[in-house]
Formats: C-alpha cells, sequence, structure tokens
C-alpha cells in the first residue's frame, strides 16, 4: 500500500505518484499532438493498473486536447467504477492569451468534461496571461469559496512568482497546494534557482512533470537511438535524443542501469526513486503511460528505496543538469 503524501498544507492526501494524463488527449491540436491518439480502451486499461496498484490521483488540463484529457479520464475512471471522492483529480486552467476573469467562466467546462468527477487541485498552467498573479490567485480563491474546487496550484512559476501567488492566497485564508515544473535526473534546474528551496519554506508540494526526461531516462535511446523515429510530435528534434544529447548523458543512464540491474528494477523505477526520495516528502511525481506496461512500471517505482550509497553517485553524476 503507498503511503500518503500531505499535498502542500491542505487537506488533501495523495500518493507520491500520480498519472500524468497529458498523452490522453487523443492526438488533438498542438499541444495534444505531442502524442499518438490511445483508444480509450488503452486508457481505460493504464487507468484500471494505476487504480489497481495504489494510484489515487490524476493530473489533466484543460490544454490536453481542449478537454478531450478530462474526457477519457472520466471515461476511464467510470469503466473502473470508481466514483467522485475515490479519486483525487487536479486540472489546469490555460491562461494564454486570456485574463483572470476566464478562470470563473471557465470552471463550469472544466467540471462538464469530468463528468461528475470534482476538482481537488486547479492550477494556473503557464506564467503568462494578461492578469496579475494577484487577480489570478482572486478568482482561484473565489472557485474555493464557491465549492468549485478545493485546492489551488501553480505550474511552471518562477520561484517569485510562486512567492507572490502564496501572498495573495494567504490574504484570503488559502494555502497553495503546489507548483507543477519540469524535473528530473537531466534537468535538475528547479534546485538551483530556488523553487524547491521556497517550496520548503512554504510548505508548498513540488509536482514534478516529465520526471524520465521524456524517456531519456530509461536508457532505451542510449540502446537503439534510431527508436525516436518513430515518436510522433517534436521530440524526435530535441538535442537531448541526438547523439551528441546522448552521449552527455550516457555516463548517468549507464549508472542507473547498473543501480536497477543489483535491485532487480528498471533504469526508469530507479529514476522515479530519485525523485520521490532526494527532497524527503516535498516532490511527488507524475509519469505518463502510453502503454498498459508503462503503468504497470512506474507503480512500481514506490516499491523500493534507494540507498544513501545508490543516491550520492546519482546526484554526482546529473550535477550537470543543475
Amino acid at each position: 500500500m503507498l503511503q500518503l503524501r500531505r499535498l502542500g498544507r491542505t487537506g488533501i492526501e495523495i500518493t507520491p505518484i500520480g498519472l500524468g494524463c497529458w498523452q490522453f488527449s487523443g492526438g488533438y491540436g498542438l499541444v495534444g499532438g505531442y502524442w499518438e491518439a490511445l483508444p480509450q480502451g488503452t486508457v481505460d486499461e493504464i487507468v484500471r493498473i494505476t487504480l489497481d496498484r495504489g494510484i489515487n490521483w490524476f493530473d489533466t488540463a484543460e490544454i490536453y486536447g481542449r478537454g478531450r484529457s478530462e474526457q477519457a479520464l472520466a471515461r476511464a475512471l467510470k469503466a473502473a467504477g470508481k466514483m467522485d471522492g475515490d479519486v483525487r483529480v487536479a486540472t489546469k486552467w490555460w491562461p494564454m492569451p486570456r485574463t483572470a476573469g476566464s478562470i470563473r467562466t471557465t470552471i463550469d467546462e472544466r467540471l462538464r468534461c469530468l463528468a461528475g468527477f470534482s476538482i481537488d487541485l486547479h492550477q494556473v498552467h503557464q506564467p503568462y496571461s494578461f492578469s496579475t498573479v494577484e487577480a489570478e490567485m482572486d478568482a482561484m480563491a473565489d472557485l474555493v469559496e464557491a465549492r468549485k474546487i478545493r485546492a489551488v496550484g501553480v505550474s511552471n512559476f518562477s520561484a517569485s512568482r510562486m512567492r507572490r501567488a502564496h501572498a495573495a492566497l494567504a490574504k484570503r485564508g488559502l494555502p497553495l497546494a503546489s507548483n507543477q515544473v519540469k524535473y528530473s535526473l537531466i534537468d535538475r534546474r528547479v534546485e538551483s534557482n530556488g523553487i524547491v528551496a521556497a517550496a520548503k519554506e512554504l510548505g508548498i508540494t513540488v509536482i514534478a512533470y516529465s520526471p524520465l526526461g521524456q524517456g531519456i531516462l530509461s536508457g532505451k535511446f542510449h540502446v537503439d537511438p534510431s527508436l525516436i523515429k518513430s515518436r510522433p510530435g517534436p521530440r524526435r528534434m530535441m538535442s537531448l535524443f541526438r547523439s551528441c544529447g546522448l552521449a552527455r548523458t550516457r555516463p548517468l543512464v549507464e549508472e542507473i542501469r547498473k543501480i536497477a540491474t543489483a535491485n532487480g528494477v528498471t533504469p526508469s523505477q530507479v529514476a522515479l526513486n530519485w525523485l520521490l526520495h532526494f527532497h524527503g516528502e516535498t516532490v511527488v511525481v507524475i509519469p505518463g503511460a502510453t502503454r498498459p506496461r508503462h503503468a504497470e512500471e512506474m507503480c512500481g517505482a514506490a516499491d523500493f528505496r534507494l540507498t544513501a550509497d545508490e543516491m550520492a553517485p546519482l546526484g554526482e553524476l546529473s550535477r550537470p543538469f543543475l
């Protein structure tokens, strides 16, 4: 049974691993087109596996297929026999090109797409809009007071903007629950730019997205670099997937593979386990899954714990990515 963690300073409890649902976008739109369109049956199976393994929360967003991810998630939860309150659902408001007023006017559409599942965490997806942080937090606080959502989070906010959001919500008697940021062993910038330090100080949970570096840390692209050619979306153009990028990450990936072999687990599970424990309970992770086997693998990342002697070389070899 996965041990629950408190989401920030809210009363919401979540498992250290949640399921990221970007890939449920149906291949729709610029953002959703990053992934192949998954059949609903595959989505159902992925969600069922995560539920069976004890995962209790799911992260989606308005921009993921313009509501299609939310809808696919809701259908999968119902197919698994879940009802409102059985799980925790996080979604996000897309801020550009909008003002804070649309947080209030779009919430009913979010709830409609989720088809009866409540929003436990509503997040501002990006830091850029035509309104101030303070106006956005006021709009979110209004939704909490109206019982449309339970808690407020942000995503991709710098340490300073996160502090502003925290202060604005505090004036309304609410905590800032979380900041969802890109964080993995090959992208540790949140440690050097003050985000993690501020989160610890303020009692804010850091939700790590792309915790496997979009597959780099699995090691599969080092074994067969040609795999990237078959992947949809712009990932194939990213420098990390080119020969120079793979060479840069190879020493770290080789150490991950060595530790995985010693523990009888996979490299991906080692990379996730490091994130889950390096900062105590401050960081939770939301890996995605496009295949049922990926769901099984991600859930297994919490079935063991790396030793200090195993954590140390991973921290050292990933220092170039701070």
